[in-house]
């Protein structure tokens, strides 16, 4: 895609009201993702420096999710000013080729509430992750992903 193709993009998804989303081949085992809303994210295999693997991009879409899915809680009780980091791990299955479980903790500090107000948030907060964490959401239950090759 040329730059004038992209810049096209991101005019007619602003137009519709939806961002587009899509990998260019950089190099070998080497791509910039792109958004029609302007952000990149360079793409790569492990061994190359400065790019995130696809498989790590999965996991920090989920901890964003998180993080997301639980800012309005606690910026409710703790602030808007809160700090808050989500660690995510797991290791890929290279056998079957899947990550058959990810950890994410969610870090944040708590001491100035009184241990009962610290567990009623973080239920609270628990509950907004299950219900608006999309992709976590869609991770646990499973997707169907559907491919077409196009060719000239």
């Amino acid at each position: 895609m040329t730059i004038e193709q992209s810049q096209q993009v991101q005019q007619d998804a602003g137009a519709h009201g939806h961002t587009e989303l899509w990998v260019q081949r950089t190099g070998t085992r080497r791509y910039t993702g792109h958004s029609s809303r302007g952000a990149q994210v360079l793409v790569g295999s492990e061994d190359v420096d400065g790019v995130f693997t696809p498989g790590e991009l999965l996991k920090i879409a989920l901890a964003a999710c998180t993080g997301m899915s639980s800012d309005r809680p606690l910026a409710r009780r703790l602030g808007d000013d809160y700090d808050a980091t989500i660690r995510v791990s797991g290791t890929a299955d290279r056998e079957n080729e899947v990550y058959p479980k990810l950890a994410e903790t969610l870090e944040v500090d708590l001491s100035e509430l009184d241990p009962d107000a610290a567990q009623r948030l973080l239920v609270v907060v628990q509950r907004a992750i299950d219900s608006v964490c999309t992709v976590g959401r869609t991770l646990k239950a499973g997707t169907e992903v559907a491919l077409d090759i196009e060719t000239e």
